[in-house]
This record gives C-alpha cells, structure tokens and sequence, in this order.
C-alpha cells in the first residue's frame, strides 16, 4: 500500500510540471554608450585642411602593417572631438559600411566626419573601391545630417591623397 502512495504522488507531482504559466513577451531593453579608450597627440585640433588631418591620421596610424579606415569626428568648428577605427583589414583591403562608419559619430554627437585609412604599400592611390566608399559616405552623410568632409589615403613618407582638394567629394 505504501507503494501506491507514492505512485499517487509522483503523478501529481509530474501532472503540476505539465501547467506552464505563460510568459510576457517582451522587448530587450539596451543601453548605447562611447567609451574613451586613450588620446593621441594632436597638434592642430581644428582641421583647417587635408594636411591638418593627414598629421592626424598618419600619427595615429603609424606603424601599422594593415589597412585601417578611421574617421576623425569633428564638432561644428571642425575641432577634432573623437578618432574611431571603423575597420582593420589585411594588406590590401580594408571591409567598410556606412553603418558603422556613422555610428560612432552618431554616439559623439559629431556635426561633421573626416575618413581616412592608410594604404600599407605606400601608394596613396585611391582604389575605384576607395572612390566607391567615398560616394556611399557622402550620400549616407546626406541623410544622417553629417557632413563628410574629406576622404584622406595616408601613404609612405607623409605623402597623402584627398578626395577635396583632388574635388572627387561632391556634397549637397
């Protein structure tokens, strides 16, 4: 008889698993931030022109053995507020897209972007992927509001290619 008793109970036990309570659907909830990870020396915060920005970018891109695309974020002065690298590619390419090219200048708050990326065999050259990108950029600053300023290819030996002062940027 004991054996029965626990019988009963097991059955009641596995019928009360069995009655699932529905859950709530519901939206995740998430927080955005920007974090600062560090500064480089900058000597003219204000961009004034290509070869402002080419000091910065090739400052911050010394060294490096791969193709990295960054933008410098500028305030309504063009003073540089922010650098963020977008992308760090192998020897000869370097994957960007608009949305993550804006995004942290969206999260900077940033009027205005200056991209830039370093070609590691010293050609400063712009690719028919580099003029490519550069068209994306500036139509995608069209809509978000943000300016593309200039599209700068860092090479050997200071030497640098702009997209403005070559007048390859068109901005409406």
């Amino acid at each position: 008889m004991r054996y029965a008793q626990e019988t009963t109970t097991q059955m009641t036990l596995l019928a009360e698993e069995k009655i699932t309570k529905t859950k709530q659907a519901g939206v995740p909830i998430y927080k955005i931030s920007l974090v600062r990870e560090g500064r480089v020396a900058c000597y003219a915060q204000q961009i004034r022109s290509s070869a402002n920005a080419s000091t910065i970018l090739q400052t911050y891109l010394a060294d490096v053995d791969r193709e990295h695309f960054v933008v410098l974020l500028l305030n309504q002065k063009n003073r540089v507020i922010g650098i963020h690298t977008v992308s760090v590619g192998s020897l000869t390419a370097s994957v960007v897209h608009p949305r993550e090219t804006f995004k942290a200048a969206i999260l900077a708050n940033a009027a205005a972007i200056i991209c830039g990326h370093n070609h590691p065999s010293g050609d400063c050259q712009p690719s028919k992927e580099d003029r490519a990108i550069t068209a994306r950029l500036v139509e995608g600053g069209k809509l978000l509001g943000i300016s593309v300023l200039d599209h700068v290819i860092i090479g050997d030996e200071n030497k640098y290619f702009s997209f403005a002062d070559e007048g390859l940027l068109e901005r409406g």
